[in-house]
């Protein structure tokens, strides 16, 4: 991320603002496919904490880690799996005893083209009219790397591999798909069944079976470790008000 400094720096001066109000602050790093669904639990927790001012980031999973080992200013990292969040205290940049699983994604193909159904994902990645499959970077996307392991599974690594183009992060995929620079994606649930994207295209679900689970995984950083903000926040997320939210947008219990 290039712009990554002037981003911390507005972050800290958020934070600032907030703390010099009387609000205590917690700054939160979020993998990508959680994009749409911050709003609504960010809502849904300054109801329960309204003394609480949450300012997010969004990124891919490892690219997150890679700042926060550089002292990115987050209390709070949410990772599209576990993986990441275990490498982090493992560097010594999270606290081992907060790790907790709050959420499974769920994979599906996506397309924009016309199209009145998708047969099934064995059919679309043959189809000579995909010309361009977008995924994730599967080097720091979770949601990458469970594309690249349903393609293995189906045994079409190698018809996909000319056909592949790849986002930074699932957001990125998901626009490649949703402005038709891609023919179709694998992207999360989460994102086809936001608002902003629910009565666009067609989508079909990855059986689950075909890939390893997508458990998203939640910590404090050292720096959030000593936060009791930080702490209610992860807290919430594990919570019944948070649970409602994720089933919404096509999420499945950890």
């Amino acid at each position: 991320m290039q712009r990554f400094p002037g981003k911390s720096l507005i972050l800290l001066t958020i934070l600032a603002l907030a703390q010099r109000a009387g609000a205590e602050g917690v700054s939160v790093a979020a993998a990508a496919n959680l994009v749409y669904v911050l709003e609504p639990l960010n809502a849904a927790f300054a109801k329960e904490s309204p003394g609480i001012a949450v300012t997010s980031e969004i990124g891919a999973s490892g690219s997150l880690v890679a700042q926060i080992k550089n002292g990115a200013p987050y209390d709070v990292f949410l990772s599209a799996d576990m993986e990441y969040p275990r490498k982090l205290i493992q560097a010594g940049g999270a606290d081992a005893s907060s790790l907790a699983a709050f959420a499974r994604g769920r994979l599906v193909l996506w397309t924009t083209k016309p199209r009145s159904s998708l047969p099934s994902v064995e059919s679309v990645v043959r189809d000579a009219a995909v010309v361009k499959l977008a995924i994730a970077n599967p080097a720091t996307a979770p949601y990458g790397r469970a594309a690249m392991q349903a393609l293995a599974r189906l045994g079409l690594s190698g018809v996909a591999q000319s056909k592949l183009v790849y986002g930074e992060n699932i957001t990125q995929t998901a626009q490649f798909v949703s402005s038709g620079n891609a023919d179709a994606g694998f992207v999360a649930l989460s994102l086809v069944l936001s608002p902003k994207l629910k009565e666009k295209g067609t989508w079909i679900e990855v059986p689950e079976g075909l890939y390893d689970p997508i458990l998203q995984g939640g910590v404090l950083t050292t720096r959030g470790a000593a936060s009791p903000a930080a702490r209610r926040y992860l807290d919430f997320l594990q919570g019944p008000a948070a649970r409602e939210i994720f089933a919404t947008f096509g999420y499945a219990p950890p």
